[in-house]
């Protein structure tokens, strides 16, 4: 009977065991089943984009070639040159017009003031078709209206004649400065953009020192009339050049210059590799991109560039550097009278006194464009990032703002100086040398702050730099227009020693404003940009 008992006993302990496991074992494959079942689940409700995005690497962002672009930032500073100079050639000749043409000085004058007037209105529209259809079609809509224009007032014999037309030749000039910045923001990164954006608008401060020199000399040795022949000629020769080498850069149309334009928006010598059945841009090895094309976010129209004097960040910088410009043209403009009252010089001479401020303006591109990309490349540095030059920085990594006007608040405090330093100069009849030297170290100084404030409005408007750069002129020329208009009244009422107190007071008085767009723009950027894309989902859910 014990040993009865003790099987049974055996028995049902065996079979509590294997019931055991067998619970062991299903709940084990369940849980086991569960885990696979979430991981699937998982992956397949994982984006796809995600992934890919993680692994796949920020494409080039610009594939064109080093010589091609260097061809590029050559065709496009000398374009860009085309306005300024066109707006300072004639200068030197204002008396010699006037006589010709039977009226007084001071309506030639005028003239002046409606370049300025129309220079800073006509980019705000080409400005938006460079953003939507291209770089080079803007180019050469422009160049035809400034070559019809050159040939109009080569040929005119009257002064509404010559005021319209000097319109008309402003509005066709303008845009090559706004197109420069913009043809720049295509192909270099911020990180080397300090030094290129600088050469792109070389002309905006060269074009006005370079300009008297020209003009002078050709007004005295071969007429006022020979200045628009000569500005003809170089339309001209600009324009074929950009018919046959320039290639379309605009992100909208091309995206990293991965993507093929139109036919009919190839270059001649574009044109003749695809003939050949080569690359468009030469470069074989580089597949066709086009998650790179980059469309401006908000639609453009010719008010565009109003919206960026809105912005907290953009109204500063533009404002103040109307501001600063204003103060520069009314240098500039009242120096040839000043030298030829002071001194008695021919108007030949007079246009060679501008050379030292065209100098200083020149030399402005290797050490302010310098030094711009060193404090990039400082802040990278700063904050443990390696800086990959051929694909492009994310504003929400690099403090743009601290990283430009750290440079350039200090360059606008010099120029007070320098300003001062000029006039009074001029004001107790020193001797031309120190004239010369003050005006050297005037370009040296005000070009380099202007690049770095034109630089900062291309960088923080990274999908419409043409358009911001409009912008830009627009504020710049309005303001330099009633900086021209009120200087030689001041110079007649208080001197222009006290003109240069004026212009460095209103300077020193607005300044803090940069500080402020260096302390608080990114915040204030950052705020714009959550705006902005909430204003965009709640058009996409009422369109929906």
């Amino acid at each position: 009977m014990v040993e009865q008992a003790e099987q049974q006993v055996i028995t049902e302990a065996n079979k509590d065991k294997e019931l055991h496991d067998n619970v062991s074992d299903n709940l084990s494959q369940e849980l086991t089943a569960t885990v696979d079942d979430y991981a699937a689940e998982a992956i397949e409700t994982s984006s796809p984009y995600d992934a890919e995005e993680a692994e796949k690497p920020e494409p080039l962002y610009s594939t064109f070639p080093k010589s091609q672009k260097f061809l590029i930032l050559i065709v496009g500073s000398f374009a860009g040159l085309v306005s300024p100079l066109t707006g300072s050639i004639y200068l030197p000749a204002l008396n010699s017009i006037a006589a010709d043409l039977g009226v007084r000085t001071s309506l030639v004058n005028l003239t002046i003031t409606t370049y300025q007037i129309f220079q800073g209105l006509a980019p705000s529209f080409l400005a938006s078709l460079a953003d939507t259809r291209g770089r080079r079609p803007t180019y050469l809509i422009a160049f035809s209206i400034y070559i019809i224009a050159n040939l109009a007032l080569a040929l005119q014999h009257n002064y509404v004649a010559l005021m319209v037309l000097r319109c008309m030749q402003s509005a066709g000039s303008s845009a090559t400065i706004a197109l420069g910045s913009a043809v720049v923001a295509d192909i270099v990164t911020r990180a080397e953009r300090g030094s290129w954006v600088g050469y792109a608008g070389l002309g905006i401060s060269l074009g006005p020192a370079l300009g008297p020199t020209i003009g002078g000399l050709l007004d005295q040795y071969l007429g006022w009339r020979s200045i628009f022949w000569f500005l003809l000629i170089l339309g001209s020769v600009l324009m074929v050049i950009i018919l046959t080498f320039m290639p379309e850069t605009g992100r909208a149309v091309v995206g990293n210059g991965s993507v093929k334009p139109a036919r009919w928006n190839l270059s001649l010598a574009q044109w003749l590799r695809v003939r050949r059945g080569h690359h468009f841009n030469g470069t074989e090895s580089v597949e066709e991109d086009r998650s790179t094309i980059s469309k401006p976010k908000q639609r453009l129209n010719p008010f565009s560039a109003l919206r960026i004097l809105l912005e907290p960040e953009g109204g500063i910088t533009l404002g103040f550097g109307a501001i600063f410009f204003a103060g520069y043209f009314m240098v500039l403009t009242t120096l040839s009278e000043q030298l030829a009252a002071r001194f008695g010089f021919s108007s030949a001479i007079v246009g060679l006194c501008y050379l030292p401020l065209g100098f200083g303006s020149l030399c402005s591109r290797w050490t302010a464009g310098k030094l711009f990309d060193w404090n990039f490349r400082r802040h990278a540095r700063l904050r443990g990032i390696p800086l990959d030059l051929s694909r492009q920085q994310k504003l929400e990594v690099f403090p743009i703002e601290r990283i430009r006007l750290e440079i350039c608040i200090p360059m606008i405090y010099i120029s007070c100086g320098t300003v001062l330093g000029y006039a009074w100069a001029m004001q107790t009849n020193a001797s031309l040398a120190g004239i010369e030297v003050s005006l050297f170290f005037l370009g040296l100084f005000i070009s380099g702050a202007q690049q770095g404030l034109n630089t900062l409005v291309v960088d923080t408007h990274a999908d419409t730099p043409a358009t911001a750069t409009a912008a830009n002129n627009l504020f710049r020329c309005l303001m330099s227009s009633g900086g021209v208009a009120v200087a030689p009244f001041m110079i007649e009422k208080v001197g222009i020693g006290l003109m240069g107190v004026f212009i460095s007071g209103v300077w020193l008085t607005f300044s803090p404003c940069l500080w402020a767009v260096l302390l608080y723009g990114k915040g204030w950027r950052e705020s714009a940009k959550i705006k902005q894309e909430k204003d965009h989902e709640k058009n996409n859910d009422q369109s929906v």
